[in-house]
């Protein structure tokens, strides 16, 4: 009987070229740094151009659901909204079902200073995936998705 238990494989047997969450992170990073200068040239700071962007597509989250969509630790979100709601880019109001949530509402200000930034993302977004096909484009995302249901810790 062989019950033997393998050790999993080594970064070095890997590669880092092969190691998918460096890589993740590799493209995450290159692309984050691309859009820092758009953002900075518009004085808004990452943390709040996630929240405009995830509210310009699904508006009036929970400021819980927001985090994790804006992939935002929820203390450093607070703070960026705080900021938005100064600006006027944001309103918050009590969820009508939990009087201790706040949900959190793009303005039409707040959704035209997205808008200002989507053409940098956009364009950042081509160039991502330059050279390759749309049928490789929609295998990556799926595959993306697979992943993200592999390793999300909620419902969503």
């Amino acid at each position: 009987m062989n019950d033997q238990v393998t050790a999993p494989r080594r970064l070095g047997e890997i590669g880092l070229n092969n190691f998918a969450p460096y890589l993740m992170n590799r493209i995450m990073g290159r692309y984050n740094a691309g859009l820092r200068e758009d953002m900075a040239h518009q004085g808004i700071s990452t943390p709040k151009m996630r929240a405009l962007a995830v509210l310009s597509v699904v508006d009036g989250m929970l400021i819980r659901e927001l985090a994790i969509y804006a992939v935002v630790e929820q203390s450093t979100l607070s703070r960026a909204l705080e900021g938005l709601d100064r600006d006027g880019l944001i309103r918050r109001e009590t969820d009508k079902e939990d009087s201790r949530a706040t949900r959190v509402f793009i303005t039409d200000q707040g959704r035209a200073a997205f808008e200002r930034h989507w053409p940098a993302m956009a364009q950042s977004y081509e160039q991502m995936f330059r050279g390759i096909s749309e049928s490789e484009q929609q295998a990556f995302v799926a595959t993306l998705q697979k992943i993200l249901r592999n390793v999300r810790r909620n419902e969503f």
